[in-house]
């Protein structure tokens, strides 16, 4: 049965709202309606480049089934709450909100109204991420380390490093582990462009975040150290190692009595995609099926909680809980 697609548009078109009109033009299931932004030159330059309408938000709203909202993180909240009393389905950029308890108030505005929140925590929808994914529940996890390090950017970037980087590791590692950390420290350098973070979780898993804007190369990796073996994962190139050592032995050479340990490196297969486009697919899915999205309010408001206490720069004595 062919569906009528979805009516979308995008509030917010800087270079991320962009993205995400020339994905909804693209996508079989979506029809790219209208674009908003408080800059009405950059919605007419949008929405000419993809066919559609230049509207205020709140036309926007009226002609629409679900947008993405990908303007400045100080503006998500009263975006998404407009969004929620339109009774209208929403994706809005990472972070979620700058208020834990504000984004809880939203989330269940949202169910009371029957509408859908997804935040965009784009990396959880990386093909490798997924492959990774199915993998982790057959280890023993030991230990996590991620790096998101990036050269400095003229940009103005609102968001401090920890919002704007290291946030995604944080959504990634809580969702492979399926937990929340019980007790974190962190530290800080570079006037606050670089971070690390440490984080543990119930068993003993450990989780080394760094996030960086001053490191003269762009990396986007993460690994994990299980009693099995050690996977690694590239989210640029979209790659899943998995490093094994087969079982040691001694072999006589020459008289001489040497130990050799063989190293097995498999690969999954990871099939490439652009993980926006799946993950405005999934959206689009969850608002036609009414279904949870991949990423839920919830699912935001953690990361925000915790890259909160890390942006704060906790000293390392202090291990309070997370979450109460």
């Amino acid at each position: 049965m062919t569906r009528t697609p979805l009516r979308t548009g995008v509030v917010g078109v800087g270079s991320m709202g962009r993205n995400h009109a020339r994905v909804y033009r693209e996508l079989a299931g979506t029809t790219l309606v209208g674009v908003a932004d408080a800059d009405p030159a950059a919605a007419d330059s949008v929405a000419t480049e993809y066919e559609a309408e230049p509207y205020a938000t709140a036309a926007l709203l009226d002609h629409v089934d679900a947008v993405s909202v990908a303007v400045p993180t100080p503006f998500h909240a009263s975006v998404v709450e407009r969004c929620i009393e339109a009774g209208v389905d929403v994706l809005v950029e990472k972070p979620f909100v700058e208020d834990p308890q504000r984004g809880r108030e939203l989330a269940a505005a949202a169910e009371a109204a029957g509408v859908v929140i997804q935040v965009g925590h784009v990396e959880r929808f990386n093909p490798a991420v997924r492959t990774l994914a199915s993998i982790v529940p057959d280890l023993d996890v030991m230990a996590v380390t991620a790096d998101r390090l990036s050269p400095p950017d003229d940009r103005d970037i609102g968001d401090g490093v920890v919002y704007d980087l290291m946030i995604h590791d944080i959504d990634v590692v809580c969702s492979l582990l399926d937990a929340d950390p019980v007790s974190l420290s962190a530290t800080r350098a570079a006037d606050g462009e670089y971070a690390t973070a440490t984080c543990q979780f119930d068993g003993g898993v450990l989780a080394s975040l760094t996030a960086s804007r001053v490191t003269q190369q762009k990396v986007r990796k993460l690994a994990i150290t299980a009693r099995e073996c050690r996977v690694t994962l590239d989210f640029l190139d979209q790659s899943v190692e998995i490093h094994r050592s087969s079982t040691p032995e001694y072999v006589s050479a020459n008289g001489d009595l040497r130990h050799r340990v063989e190293s097995v490196i498999e690969r999954p297969l990871v099939e490439h995609a652009e993980p926006l486009k799946r993950e405005l697919a999934a959206f689009a899915d969850a608002v036609r099926d009414g279904t949870d999205p991949v990423v839920t309010a919830d699912d935001g408001v953690r990361a925000v909680e915790i890259a909160s206490r890390i942006a704060d720069g906790i000293p390392a004595e202090d291990h309070r809980e997370v979450r109460q």
